[in-house]
């Protein structure tokens, strides 16, 4: 399965752009702060991660500004078919107020 939830601020959005195809496409990188358990200890996880929103979700998403904070879910994918670098594509999105 591949499936990620996270929560966090964005701290950069580009350019609504179209796909060759038309098809919209919005990125973004979500910072996400967080305390999580390991091995019985307390860590404080804090971490960048490239986000990709196409289509009605990118359209949802026009118009979030940086510092926005954010409940994101989707799967994860190479950028490209060359790269080894992981981006969260959204499936659904939701502001955190």
């Amino acid at each position: 399965m591949n499936k990620l939830e996270l929560t966090g601020e964005v701290v950069q959005v580009d350019e609504l752009r179209y796909t060759p195809a038309g098809i919209p496409l919005l990125s973004f990188v979500l910072q996400h702060l967080s305390d999580q358990i390991e091995a019985g200890m307390k860590r404080k996880i804090e971490c960048d991660v490239s986000v990709i929103a196409m289509d009605k979700v990118a359209e949802q998403a026009r118009g979030i500004k940086v510092g926005t904070a954010l409940k994101v879910s989707g799967f994860l994918a190479k950028r490209s078919l060359k790269s080894t670098q992981l981006v969260l594509h959204i499936n659904t999105i939701e502001k955190i107020i």
